[in-house]
């Protein structure tokens, strides 16, 4: 897991299970009035007639955790009332219908928080080097 050096920012990956609950408490400021959280799980799926059971996600952790500082800088700076950042990922095996990852973002208000999170996890998807299989 690594944190920014202000402590606002939370970047983990793993191979254990996400809890929402961990995430949204690493978020949580008496300043903010808003966590906004994306939940992302693995779908079921077919893939090449094939029924998708899973996905092997994959992740080049020094460059993930690079890129998440730029992400969050550029979170910052588009909505600079955002408190707190939180995104954990799973590593590994993930079964459909399990969380892979976990994002939550504080704000004051519930607008800049939300517009966070669908530009952090459009972000991520694009940018941050975490693969499935």
């Amino acid at each position: 897991m690594s944190h920014s050096e202000d402590g606002r920012d939370v970047f983990k990956l793993t191979p254990d299970w996400l809890s929402v609950q961990e995430v949204v408490d690493a978020v949580g400021s008496s300043s903010c009035g808003a966590v906004s959280v994306f939940l992302g799980t693995t779908r079921e799926d077919e893939l090449g007639g094939r029924k998708v059971t899973g996905l092997e996600y994959e992740a080049y952790e020094p460059m993930a955790r690079s890129e998440f500082s730029k992400l969050c800088a550029d979170i910052r700076q588009r909505w600079p009332a955002v408190a707190n950042i939180c995104v954990h990922h799973r590593l590994g095996w993930v079964e459909v219908g399990q969380a892979s990852v976990v994002m939550a973002i504080s704000s004051p208000h519930r607008h800049d928080g939300q517009q966070a999170v669908q530009h952090c996890i459009s972000q991520l998807k694009a940018k941050i080097p975490i693969w499935k299989k």
